[in-house]
């Protein structure tokens, strides 16, 4: 799997994973895109996720700026879960969702910002890694959180706890510490 993966390292890099199985888990796309414009030029950034992801990827990726566009991949369904994890152990930081490529990062100790949006750290499912951050809202929304695991849309139809997450706070949390 690290073999695999082994053509990607050659260069500093980023992955992002930005989708998740429940919508309210999941940062807004106009959020991965502003994170993406922000990552240094000289990093590719790497989208993982599922095939059933590599459409939203496709999406973030149309809309970032067209310097970014060229360090900027789309592996989404192309990596196996082991594939990903190795991939992710070397980035300069993972960016995820509370979903499976934060347990991913957490299995292989690679550095970890998870976004927490309708969820709550409190629930215990936060990254374990030793270089870890957290980003979440910092309004007092009596909504949030909304569920155990997410659900489909928000109950509120405002999704505040996900868009009032600034992308330069997500991308300052691992530049600061």
């Amino acid at each position: 799997d690290f073999q695999k993966v082994s053509e990607f390292k050659k260069v500093k890099y980023s992955c992002m994973a930005p989708a998740s199985v429940w919508f309210t888990k999941q940062w807004s796309s106009h959020k991965w895109v502003e994170l993406i414009n922000l990552i240094p030029a000289e990093q590719n950034v790497y989208l993982l996720g599922a095939p059933s992801d590599y459409n939203l990827c496709e999406e973030i990726k149309s809309q970032i700026s067209n310097l970014k566009s060229q360090i900027c991949f789309n592996l989404a369904g192309k990596l196996s879960f082991l594939e990903s994890a190795a991939l992710m152990k070397d980035a300069t930081m993972n960016y995820v969702n509370d979903s499976a490529p934060l347990h991913l990062a957490s299995a292989v100790n690679a550095p970890a910002t998870a976004v927490f949006c309708s969820t709550v750290p409190g629930f215990g499912f936060t990254p374990l890694s030793d270089k870890s951050f957290i980003a979440q809202t910092t309004e007092n929304l009596s909504c949030r959180p909304c569920g155990l695991h997410g659900k489909s849309s928000c109950p509120e139809k405002h999704f505040k706890c996900a868009e009032s997450i600034k992308a330069e706070d997500v991308f300052s949390l691992s530049l600061n510490n």
